[in-house]
């Protein structure tokens, strides 16, 4: 993705998976799929910090993609589980605090730059309101002292 993306029509049916004991959430929103979640991919030049909070959110595995393309990754704070069993998918795991930084991290690319990739007001309220949702739950799992699941389903 460089530039502007287009509306692509299979993005419609994308949504983010934020688990943990302590709580849950479901992201649908196209724009924090394209704009969060895959801002590494919008060609940024970034500094070292801002490169690994990205590569986390990069890494976050599609739940339903063939096993040999999740590789076991790991970074401060976070590693991909492959999944365990047929039953199971592979997803990020990370501690609330280190997402939580990552997502921070994300959206303040974001902001510095939405003027150069056109995103809308609505884009940017929705955005808004997806971190809400997603940085309750963080905070839930950070005082229950678990990790959180991270994974994306079409």
């Amino acid at each position: 993705m460089s530039g502007s993306p287009g509306n692509d029509p299979d993005l419609d049916l994308i949504h983010v998976n934020v688990a943990s004991p302590a709580g849950a959430y479901t992201v649908g929103s196209i724009s924090f799929f394209r704009y969060i979640l895959r801002l590494g991919e919008l060609g940024l030049r970034l500094s070292l910090a801002d490169q690994e909070a990205v590569d986390v959110l990069l890494a976050i595995p599609h739940a339903l993609g063939p096993e040999e393309e999740v590789a076991f990754v790991s970074g401060r704070g976070w590693r991909v589980v492959p999944a365990q069993g047929e039953m199971d998918w592979p997803v990020l795991e990370a501690t609330p605090e280190r997402l939580h930084s990552a997502f921070e991290r994300a959206r303040s690319l974001l902001w510095t730059h939405a003027a150069r990739f056109q995103v809308s007001a609505g884009e940017i309220a929705s955005i808004e309101e997806e971190l809400d949702a997603v940085y309750g739950v963080l905070m839930r799992a950070q005082a229950a002292g678990v990790a959180v699941n991270v994974s994306y389903v079409a």
